[in-house]
């Protein structure tokens, strides 16, 4: 009984924090996710990238916030009731936080059945995403949330 529980492959699901931006679906490892507040006050920085709102004050932390819509070339952000900001907390231990229209739920995805999109993708946006998660009937896009924060460098 031993040796077919050894060879039995143990796969856990992993969780993701399900973002939405326009009629699109986001996911983010929840091991990366510090924090979800409200929109805040964001003040702008000079000179940053246009993909950086700006920075928000975080329990006396100063926090960089981007834009998932710029960063993703969508239509500019439009500030709703539902919009949020998902702070993560990178392997270096440095936080970022991303304006997301909507945050919809938490889900388990088991890897098995996360597919690397088999066609052409423009490169620069395809390199943000670790695959396609499927849950249930609905497609969730999932994030490699440090191409995300670090730009193009998986290409």
């Amino acid at each position: 009984m031993e040796e077919l529980m050894n060879e039995m492959e143990i796969v856990e699901e992993v969780q993701y924090i399900v973002v939405k931006l326009e009629d699109e679906q986001y996911g983010i490892d929840i091991h990366y996710v510090d924090n979800i507040v409200r929109m805040q006050r964001v003040t702008r920085v000079p000179k940053s990238q246009p993909y950086y709102a700006g920075v928000i004050n975080l329990r006396g932390e100063v926090v960089p916030i981007m834009s998932l819509r710029r960063r993703f070339d969508l239509p500019d952000d439009e500030y709703k009731s539902a919009t949020r900001i998902i702070i993560v907390r990178l392997e270096d231990q440095s936080m970022v936080g991303f304006v997301v229209d909507e945050v919809k739920e938490v889900v388990n995805i088991d890897p098995r059945t996360v597919e690397k999109p088999n066609f052409k993708l423009d490169e620069k946006n395809a390199s943000y995403l670790t695959g396609i998660g499927k849950k249930g009937e609905s497609l969730v896009s999932l994030l490699d949330i440090k191409a995300v924060v670090e730009g193009n460098k998986n290409v």
